[in-house]
């Protein structure tokens, strides 16, 4: 008998990632465990727990699901509160969910298939085996079937399935790992596969469709496989022929290709990695993870899958299809999102016939419904530290919880390029799954029903809103839109939110020296910024260094043409003459007119902009040095440079990044490099030098700033700082020197971050 004086009757109050992940079943077991008798529900909250019982097993079960609650679960905030004990039965019961007002449980991201999901697809006994679509509790889909909260079967896409005896078993069964896992099902009762041709017509379903797939797949022909978050196109990466074909067909001359490969095992044969990278690349998030080629690949792949480049773009299955479909093909496959360039990723099969039918040869499709687009993440390791480039399936939507404020319903609705939402209220931030860049209908589209598919989660009625200062980014003309609708419209500069995107990754409030290198971004006198070197609070900042100004002849041609940028540089020390005495071998298919009109669109400054960004100047050094002819896609002169420099095992040739008047004197620094490579012939050997030694002096310049603030910690972001090799010897430079760095976590550095950034900004006023 327990002694009445023991007895405690407690309510939990548990919010986080804490819906979808198993917790109630969780709850259950450890209920049962210590003899306590109650409740466990899921509501729009979070998740409650009434527990009765001896007070010390109640304080047992507490510390345990505080130490070890559920593997895919994270708790932000944990209350206990004593209630009067009552008489009820001797039972600890699982009840319904219940939905509330507004919701502040966070949506779990899609998470990869599980070891135990695994082995019984392969398993020829398991009533799962060969089953594409197998999930549990700890694995599977989430936001991007959601509909509403809680999250319940009946507000998913998976509620026209009805579940069959054997399944409706395992899901009311809390002892079993399936216990309300949402999208449970099998054979028997669940979503199955068709393979049509490029207009639809019916090749074949279920276990054939798939087996007919990888047999196109061996033939060389490309396909549309739809995934978890939207469709890929895949193709035999073993295979030069379909490669190029799915090149040409999708007009990406160069732009590298993820690959998909069947385990750790046949990635180590691929690329070189560290244990941090090898520990990303098979996490359960299965982002794609850009690693070190391998120079003496036993396995060869297609060098077109990523030319020019040392980095592959990597990752691991995340579905039972994928593993089948890999065990079977028994090769890497190329996986890459399923849209035209700029768009988003298409989700279903008659989007991919009337804008893909003419890439595709055949589609792989499935019946259950994606409520929510969401592509694949893209990661890197940076100096033992993860850093996201793609925040999407596996992380996001990204929650963090903030501590220390209550926080007024608010939207920020980010940057033009890479566009993500930020969206804000009671104690919690939530970032959207990567949108893109808004320079077209359907993204534009795409970002509206992602801000309606988060109103609709979390009930929200916006009273502030907070957006970009470029006044033509669609935004920031979405946002003033509706300021009559809201208390507040906020804007925020560019830069400046680049920063505070990582001070509210580590809810930092104070000063920080931040360093915002990007290709473009308005900045407060109205030219085009890129190169700011900031001294920055929630309050404001002040630009204490930035690349002296250059123009952009031809304005936005100029992003695509870096010749432009090399010539504009040029013309601000050499007349054309002594330009063309500069001997540079790039400037040889340059005609004298094509030159001389550059020059006279310069010298008239007319249809050009004053630009001071470090992207560009990435852009003109790789244009220079014969790495590029035209940017093909966003950050590809920093890879090349990064290549190259990565390749060097000479001394770097030495170049100094002068400082005056509160500007790094570009001109000065770029016919520097011109004349180093005018100087000799280039080579490889003498690219990788001149690559290298760029970078060291942007570092070492950087570095020399930041020692003049030496009491400021560090926030170094903006997409140039995605090139690793810069980064590294930052971050090496800086800490050798003793600086504090802030580290992002999650959030992205480019422009996906900058939602963050302007909401933390709104925040903290």
């Amino acid at each position: 008998m327990i002694n009445p004086i023991e007895q405690q009757r407690v309510r939990i109050l548990i919010n986080g990632i804490v819906q979808g992940v198993g917790f109630r079943p969780h709850v259950y077991r450890y209920a049962l465990e210590y003899q306590l008798t109650g409740t466990v529900l899921n509501d729009s909250q979070g998740v409650t727990i009434e527990l009765q019982g001896d007070k010390r097993q109640i304080q047992l079960f507490i510390n345990c699901l505080k130490e070890m609650p559920p593997p895919l679960a994270r708790i932000d905030k944990f209350e206990v509160v004593i209630i009067p004990i009552i008489s009820e039965n001797s039972i600890f019961e699982i009840i319904q969910s219940q939905q509330q007002s507004q919701a502040v449980v966070a949506v779990s991201a899609d998470k990869s298939s599980c070891e135990a999901c695994n082995q019984e697809i392969m398993d020829p006994a398991n009533r799962h085996y060969q089953y594409p679509f197998t999930n549990c509790t700890n694995c599977g889909p989430r936001y991007t079937l959601i509909q509403a909260l809680p999250y319940d079967r009946e507000n998913t896409s998976m509620a026209k399935f009805p579940m069959c005896e054997q399944c409706a078993e395992s899901y009311q069964n809390p002892l079993n790992r399936r216990y309300h896992a949402q999208p449970v099902s099998c054979p028997n009762c669940g979503p199955s596969l068709t393979l049509t041709t490029n207009q639809g017509r019916f090749i074949a379903e279920k276990q054939n469709a798939l087996d007919e797939c990888i047999h196109r797949l061996k033939l060389g022909q490309v396909l549309a496989i739809k995934g978890l978050g939207g469709f890929h196109l895949v193709c035999d990466a073993t295979n030069s022929s379909a490669v190029a074909a799915l090149r040409l067909r999708k007009h990406r001359p160069t732009k590298p290709f993820a690959i998909m490969v069947a385990n750790l095992d046949t990635a180590k044969q691929l690329v070189l990695g560290n244990d941090k990278e090898w520990e990303l690349l098979s996490s359960q998030a299965r982002p794609i993870t850009l690693m070190k080629k391998h120079p003496t690949s036993p396995l060869r792949i297609s060098e077109n899958v990523a030319p020019n480049i040392d980095k592959l773009g990597l990752f691991l299955p995340y579905t039972p299809l994928h593993h089948l479909l890999l065990k079977e093909l028994n090769r890497p496959i190329v996986a890459t999102s399923a849209n035209l360039s700029g768009e988003p990723i298409i989700t279903n099969s008659r989007k991919i016939q009337e804008k893909l039918g003419n890439v595709v040869d055949a589609i792989l499709d499935h019946d259950r419904e994606i409520l929510n687009a969401c592509d694949d993440s893209v990661v890197q390791v940076i100096d033992n530290q993860i850093q996201v480039m793609r925040l999407a399936r596996g992380y996001a939507p990204l929650s963090l919880p903030i501590k220390d404020k209550q926080v007024s319903t608010s939207i920020a609705v980010g940057a033009q390029q890479k566009n993500t939402i930020a969206f804000g209220f009671d104690h919690n931030i939530f970032i959207s799954p990567h949108i893109g860049d808004l320079n077209s209908i359907e993204t534009e589209d795409y970002f509206e029903t992602t801000l309606e598919t988060f109103k609709r989660l979390y009930k929200l009625k916006p009273s502030i809103l907070i957006h970009d200062k470029h006044p033509d980014y669609s935004p920031t003309r979405w946002a003033k839109d509706r300021s009559k609708n809201a208390d507040q419209l906020i804007p925020v500069q560019h830069h400046y939110a680049h920063v505070l995107s990582v001070m509210a990754a580590n809810q930092y409030t104070n000063s920080v020296m931040g360093f915002s290198f990007d290709g473009t971004g308005l900045g407060d006198d109205g030219n085009l910024w890129g190169s700011e070197a900031m001294i920055a609070d929630t309050k404001g900042f002040s630009t204490i260094c930035q690349f002296s100004p250059f123009q952009l002849i031809g304005a936005e041609e100029a992003i695509k043409d870096p010749r432009r940028v090399l010539l504009a540089i040029l013309f601000q020390r050499y007349s054309i003459n002594e330009i063309y005495d500069l001997k540079l071998p790039v400037l040889n298919s340059c005609s004298p007119q094509l030159i001389s009109n550059l020059h006279k669109i310069w010298k008239n400054n007319s249809h050009c902009i004053n630009t001071s960004s470090a992207g560009r100047i990435f852009d003109a050094v790789a244009y220079a040095l014969g790495l590029v002819e035209q940017v093909e896609f966003d950050g590809q002169a920093g890879m090349l440079l990064e290549s190259a420099a990565n390749n060097n095992k000479e001394k770097p040739i030495k170049f100094t990044l002068k400082k005056q008047n509160n500007q790094w004197q570009t001109v000065h620094f770029l016919c520097d490099i011109i004349s180093a490579i005018s100087e000799q012939q280039l080579t490889d050997k003498r690219i990788g030098q001149i690559s290298a030694g760029f970078m060291e002096a942007i570092a070492i310049s950087l570095c020399q700033i930041a020692s003049e603030h030496k009491s400021l910690p560090i926030a170094l972001c903006g997409g140039v700082f995605q090139n690793r090799y810069l980064h590294e010897l930052c971050r090496s430079k800086l800490t050798a020197s003793g600086h504090k760095i802030l580290v992002p976590g999650l959030v992205p550095i480019n422009d996906e971050g900058i939602s963050l950034g302007q909401l933390w900004y709104a925040i903290n006023q």
